[in-house]
């Protein structure tokens, strides 16, 4: 009787421990969005107690003298982080993919996880042609006729 009672809680057990491995590998790579946001590196951290990961936000500006909204992301990769603290102060756009109800904080602190980065290269404004204006008549005269 005991060994079947043991046998019946190892059978639970390694249930519980395939169900919570399929959860963790679904949460970790089926994304539920994917996207871009760009904006200026607030910052970039290596945080964490025991699984040390990177954790940063920038600010996106829609329009010069609005107040930025921030974007906190984590990043798994080292290469892109360090790709993004050489970027640093320069105005980027950061490929990510959004992968929600990670059960633990252990993998990144937010839903966004990095996985491209690039610099936004300003380029000037297009110069848009105007076409010569017609002769206007000096007051009291009559515009000449073609």
């Amino acid at each position: 009787m005991k060994s079947k009672i043991l046998r019946v809680a190892a059978i639970i057990l390694i249930v519980l421990l395939l169900l919570a491995s399929a959860w963790l590998w679904l949460t970790l790579n089926w994304s539920y969005s994917q996207g871009e946001r760009a904006g200026y590196v607030q910052k970039l951290s290596r945080k964490g107690w025991l699984c040390k990961t990177w954790e940063g936000e920038i600010a996106m500006v829609t329009m010069p003298g609005a107040i930025p909204d921030k974007f906190e992301f984590t990043v798994r990769d080292e290469s892109v982080a360090q790709k993004i603290n050489l970027l640093a102060g320069r105005r980027v756009v950061l490929d990510y993919k959004q992968h929600r109800f990670i059960p633990s904080s252990c993998f990144g602190e937010t839903e966004y996880f990095i996985g491209d980065v690039r610099e936004v290269l300003e380029s000037p404004a297009p110069q848009i042609p105007v076409a010569p204006l017609a002769p206007t008549a000096a007051p009291g005269q009559l515009p000449a006729s073609r």
